[in-house]
């Protein structure tokens, strides 16, 4: 192929990669009956005059399969993460031991499952649509490139190598989405 393409495939391929380590931190953070300390990584607290994520200001630990517990370090700020738990629609409530915060996570119901389930396809067609935006920066480094004197077969090999790039990822965040789905719904 000729020194002058413009196409960087590696930065392509990042990119995607990229739209699916966010889809399995947003998966991670999605319950599933089972205690998981991913699913408080999203969760911020006012520490310090800050937004500070929950696990930079405490431990947080899972002793038991349906039971979280935080140990937060600074005594000042227990109120404030129970309260930041309370506010973060995960539906769990706080249980405080000194500055020890216990969160049992209660069963999820049949409708519950259902509904995060819709959301994590709602993740998922997040990821596709970046996915495709790759794409179409792909195709237009691709014309850029013609342009600038790419001859037709080169263009041929480099529109199906995205294409197949776009095909792949596409495959991968459908099987995410699929295990996601079937561990949601497993009683």
């Amino acid at each position: 192929m000729s020194d002058e393409i413009e196409i960087d495939e590696k930065d392509l391929v990042r990119r995607m990669d990229g739209a699916m380590v966010a889809l399995r931190q947003e998966f991670a953070s999605l319950r599933t009956g089972r205690a998981s300390a991913s699913m408080i990584e999203p969760v911020t607290v006012d520490a310090y005059g800050a937004q500070t994520p929950i696990n930079q200001v405490g431990t947080v630990n899972v002793p038991e399969p349906r039971m979280l517990t935080i140990n937060v370090w600074d005594k000042s700020l227990v109120q404030k993460v129970e309260k930041a738990i309370m506010e973060s629609g995960l539906g769990i409530n706080p249980q405080t031991n000194g500055t020890i915060i216990m969160l049992p996570i209660p069963e999820l119901n049949e409708e519950r499952r259902r509904e995060l389930t819709k959301v994590a396809g709602q993740y998922a067609e997040q990821a596709r649509v970046a996915v495709r935006n790759v794409r179409q920066d792909g195709m237009h480094q691709l014309k850029k490139a013609k342009n600038a004197g790419m001859s037709e077969d080169e263009e041929k090999i480099w529109h199906d190598e995205i294409q197949e790039m776009t095909d792949e990822h596409i495959r991968l965040i459908d099987a995410a989405l699929e295990t996601k789905q079937e561990e949601i719904m497993r009683v």
